[in-house]
């Protein structure tokens, strides 16, 4: 019988769909709103736990992204949380890995708020839990919130660039 920390027998028939699609809405946004310096690869096979690639056009900085979603629609986020777990199976911290949690508006076909962390950084903060010992992350979507996540947490006009400066960064500009 499935339980609350089985949380992949627990979703709909629907949600890969839905992931994909939020993960090419928010690809397509940072190309436009980056004024086309940003370019977006996406993975054939996400077995490694990348879903997204962003590249500098011009550099050969990289940032890969491994990208959950949940809709505002969600028990969760109406609750005021983001709940996501993370198998362990596929995440590997390393340098240039980012976790992406992104509040999507499934009715405005936008996103909202997102969480742009160092995938060292949510190994250090997140912590097994449930059955599977999935990393939990689990965020106030509260503007006031002042939990663990709220210096990763981003509104939807200052993801690229926030991915220009990162990558300005490990480009050494």
């Amino acid at each position: 019988m499935p339980t609350q920390d089985d949380g992949y027998l627990d979703k709909s028939p629907d949600a890969g769909r839905i992931g994909k699609a939020v993960e090419y809405l928010v690809a397509a946004s940072c190309i436009l709103a980056s004024d086309a310096k940003l370019n977006v690869s996406t993975s054939m096979i996400d077995d490694e736990g990348v879903d997204l690639v962003f590249h500098r056009r011009g550099s050969s900085a990289t940032l890969a992204a491994q990208v959950k979603a949940r809709r505002t629609t969600g028990k969760g986020v109406q609750r005021g949380r983001f709940m996501a777990g993370v198998r362990q199976q596929t995440f590997r911290p390393r340098d240039g890995l980012y976790m992406l949690f992104v509040v999507a508006n499934a009715e405005r076909a936008t996103f909202e708020q997102v969480w742009l962390i160092p995938s060292r950084d949510f190994a250090e903060k997140a912590r097994p839990a449930g059955r599977l010992a999935r990393l939990r992350f689990s965020a106030s979507t509260a503007p006031d919130s002042h939990d663990q996540w709220r210096p990763y947490r981003l509104e939807r006009e200052e993801l690229a660039r926030k991915i220009l400066e990162i990558l300005g960064e490990s480009d050494g500009r």
